[in-house]
């Protein structure tokens, strides 16, 4: 029987795929909750011939799947074409391009945690990203003070087909670079040049507006514990393109269908 001791590792994990899947830390923590709450009266439901991080990727899978919203996307018939297009892009290969590409689960790996064959989990994977983040195109603000980095980002961005309005190496940079165009997305280190913080900068610039906002650190632990308002898109030092990737698509995919729906903008609690 697997204990609280083995699965506790892997809960902060966990946690960052449920809010890259839900687009927020709210619910996704819910369903992080709910899974947790279902192993407690059933240990059981896990598998213990399987590694304790799989079968709990497994278990959350299998709630979050079972609640029927969840599976569907169907968006009203007065919506542009691209985000028709966008609203039809389905939540399990959604599923399959997070766990593969953010939580570097292998195709098996994948394919078992979603209950599908590997041929599937593969198609699932390629229908996803790119077509996702072409269909999402916006202006990007970059706010990362190793130049070699924020260029590999600048280059990484613009090839999903984004366009890059800035890099920022400062949070006094980011704000006047802010004024002088507005983002439609801002990815974001920790820690800047001049000792100042990236959260500090984004909080200045989501004072004026409200985009999504994808922050940058080598230790996301400190960023899930959930003791506090963190952020809903972490991404870890040193990075993966294809996670950069994955991260930009879902934000901008939440954030299009939140204004096809309410017509307004999210807002997303940012650290303090």
């Amino acid at each position: 029987m697997l204990n609280s001791h083995v699965i506790a590792p892997h809960i902060p994990y966990l946690r960052r795929y449920a809010r890259a899947l839900t687009g927020s830390q709210t619910s996704g923590d819910s369903y992080v909750a709910a899974a947790l709450e279902s192993l407690v009266k059933e240990p059981s439901v896990l598998d213990p011939s399987k590694a304790p991080r799989i079968e709990l990727f497994r278990l959350f899978s299998a709630i979050w799947n079972s609640v029927a919203v969840n599976e569907t996307s169907d968006p009203p018939t007065d919506t542009l074409p691209a985000e028709r297009h966008l609203g039809q892009i389905s939540a399990k290969p959604r599923q399959a391009f997070l766990l593969v590409a953010v939580e570097a689960f292998s195709e098996e790996d994948a394919a078992y945690i979603l209950g599908v064959d590997r041929e599937t989990l593969q198609h699932f994977v390629k229908d996803s990203g790119r077509e996702l983040a072409a269909q999402i195109a916006t202006d990007i603000l970059i706010i990362e003070d190793e130049s070699l980095i924020a260029l590999d980002l600048e280059q990484l961005v613009e090839n999903l087909g984004h366009r890059v309005i800035g890099v920022a190496r400062t949070r006094n940079e980011a704000a006047a670079l802010a004024q002088t165009h507005s983002p439609g997305l801002i990815l974001a280190d920790i820690q800047l040049a001049d000792g100042s913080s990236g959260l500090d900068a984004v909080n200045d610039l989501l004072n004026s507006f409200e985009v999504p906002v994808l922050f940058i650190t080598a230790f996301p632990e400190r960023f899930l514990s959930g003791e506090r308002p963190e952020p809903a898109f972490l991404i870890s030092k040193p990075y993966q393109h294809a996670t950069v990737s994955a991260i930009i698509s879902q934000a901008l995919f939440f954030e299009k269908n939140a204004m096809r729906r309410s017509k307004r903008r999210p807002t997303e609690p940012i650290i303090s």
